[in-house]
């Protein structure tokens, strides 16, 4: 994570900046040890404190110029921080958005909601802390060893050997605590979305009475994050000890040699003094570093993944193409197109030729792990084709992911994630400008209305978490409330009503029925008596069109939608 700081917007002008700052601090450092060693000296010769009056006001001039200057790198190096890492959560909040839902069924949604919510926190204390730290080391510890080299050549020595020492140790125990740190990090991200994930079906739970055999799940993987943390603490503990046990080891001994000298006479007071305040001013950087960095280790880990995240492979650059609405003499077509498996297995889509135009209701459907929701996010923009050819209005393409065609639809999935907001905010999602008449309309043709009379609040209410609990039909509701108010001429829906019981599903299929009119609407299911509906079919297998047709063609066919629907 180290080199990855240069990558960060404004780093250049915060070394500079910091630089310039600590070069005036460690001479603040050296010309205050050195104002001290002279009060000392003279009082120790029998001076009265009229003679040391000068020096004391120096002493405390550079003691103040000193952490005036400390108080202004924490200031900028804060500023910087905070900056960088609300740019850094920005872009992988981007990012997210152009990988889509794919990757984040992968990856875990409480994996990313803990690195976006935490993780963000825990860079910004790591950007805050280590460049203001790390240029410390660079100018401080080099000031002061040049310093002490042209008052007393050997103390400079003794502190130019033992230093690698140090530093040679922080390395052996700083990749140990690195190693449980990433253990750390590892399974507190298994905690956090085994617990998000515990949430989200504690209804269910609850339902089927196994809740409480949940809670020894969950204290298990919390067993497990409690050893992993004192793991950590473990080696940082020792870590600090070590640390500051070698450091005054090397500051008695350069203590050692003065006093030896000072006895001989080889050595005047005033030196031996300065030499000696000098000393932990020399150690204090690394051990700042050495201190500091266990401090950091989760910040550089949120960091590193968040990186990751950034380096996933885009989307192959194209021409930016002008695209008008969707309309009734708009068309979508896909030629040839195949979509590889991450794992070099067989093709998640191969040989995917079809046509849409206009407004139609397609359907698609066929056994899971067919291929349904992987077209889904092909027509999306989540996913790009590994060949083939996307022609949308006769304008070529080699993906959807094209801002003009993302802006047109709406994408509705299994389970629709509820904000912890009031009922108008969640529906307001998309229009955030919506007036309450607006809001209310798209209550009443979502079927909201008998819930909404139930609140106190009305549609002031807040739900979600920390608010009033939903069932399943009412948050799928609340989604398709969302997409009145939208309007938008493309829906996509992925297995939307998979959470349902068949009663709710039904109540539902009318409200859904009405939103579909005048717009082209893609719904992957493997609930068939949508079907009847259904303006097209396509039927799914291994990853392959095996049929498209109609309702009564395919019954007629009897090929494989035929065996789906009598199976």
């Amino acid at each position: 994570m180290g080199k990855d700081l240069l990558k960060f917007t404004g780093i250049s002008r915060l070394f500079i900046i910091l630089s310039t700052l600590t070069i005036i601090q460690g001479t603040a450092i050296i010309f205050q040890a050195y104002m001290l060693s002279q009060a000392i000296v003279k009082l120790f010769n029998g001076k009265d404190s009229s003679d040391i009056f000068y020096a004391t006001i120096f002493f405390i001039l550079a003691f103040i110029c000193r952490y005036i200057m400390t108080t202004i790198k924490q200031k900028f190096s804060e500023q910087f921080a905070d900056h960088a890492s609300n740019e850094v959560k920005m872009k992988v909040l981007e990012k997210l958005f152009k990988l889509g839902p794919r990757y984040a069924r992968k990856t875990g949604t409480g994996n990313i909601v803990t690195l976006i919510m935490e993780g963000t926190t825990q860079l910004r204390q790591y950007l805050e802390i280590v460049p203001s730290k790390m240029i410390n080391l660079a100018i401080i510890t080099p000031l002061v060893v040049i310093y002490v080299f042209f008052i007393d050549k050997l103390s400079a020595i003794i502190l130019i050997v033992t230093f690698p020492i140090i530093i040679i140790f922080m390395i052996l125990l700083g990749l140990a605590a690195k190693k449980k740190s990433d253990k750390q990090w590892k399974v507190y991200r298994i905690l956090s979305n085994h617990f998000t994930d515990s949430l989200r079906g504690l209804e269910t739970l609850k339902f089927l009475g196994l809740s409480r055999k949940q809670i020894n799940k969950i204290e298990s993987v919390s067993e497990r994050y409690r050893i992993a943390t004192m793991g950590t603490l473990k080696i940082a503990f020792l870590s600090s000890f070590a640390l500051d046990l070698f450091t005054m080891l090397s500051i008695a001994t350069v203590a050692v040699f003065l006093g030896l000298r000072l006895i001989d006479g080889a050595l005047s007071l005033g030196p031996a003094l300065t030499i000696l305040i000098l000393a932990p001013e020399y150690f204090l950087p690394v051990r700042e570093v050495g201190a500091d960095y266990h401090a950091t280790l989760n910040g550089q880990e949120a960091g590193a993944m968040m990186q990751a995240i950034l380096d996933e492979e885009e989307f192959k650059d194209q021409a930016s193409t002008h695209m008008q609405d969707w309309s009734t003499n708009s068309s979508l077509t896909l030629a040839n197109l195949r979509v590889e498996s991450e794992q070099n297995g067989p093709a998640i889509l191969d040989d995917i030729n079809v046509s849409f135009k206009g407004f139609q209701k397609i359907g698609i459907v066929g056994q899971s792990g067919s291929g349904k929701s992987t077209l889904i996010d092909l027509i999306g923009g989540f996913l790009e084709p590994s060949n083939g050819k996307i022609i949308i209005s006769g304008k070529e393409v080699s993906h959807l992911q094209i801002e003009e065609w993302q802006k047109q639809l709406l994408y509705i999935p299994q389970n629709p994630y509820i904000f912890s907001k009031t009922l108008a905010g969640n529906i307001r999602f998309y229009e955030p400008n919506a007036t309450t008449e607006e809001v209310e309309k798209a209550v009443e043709d979502a079927g909201l209305k008998p819930l909404v009379s139930e609140l106190p609040l009305g549609i002031e209410e807040k739900i979600g978490e920390g608010g009033r609990a939903l069932s399943g039909g009412q948050r799928q509701r609340i989604a398709l409330a969302r997409a009145f108010l939208e309007n938008r001429p493309i829906l996509l829906l992925d297995e939307p009503t998979s959470q349902l019981d068949i009663e709710t599903e039904y109540e539902l299929k009318q409200t859904m029925l009405k939103l579909f009119k005048n717009k082209l609407v893609f719904l992957a299911t493997h609930r068939l008596h949508w079907m009847k509906e259904m303006d097209q079919i396509i039927v799914v297998k291994e990853g392959k069109i095996v049929e498209i047709g109609t309702h009564e063609e395919l019954i007629e066919k009897k090929g494989h939608y035929f065996q789906l629907i009598t199976s």
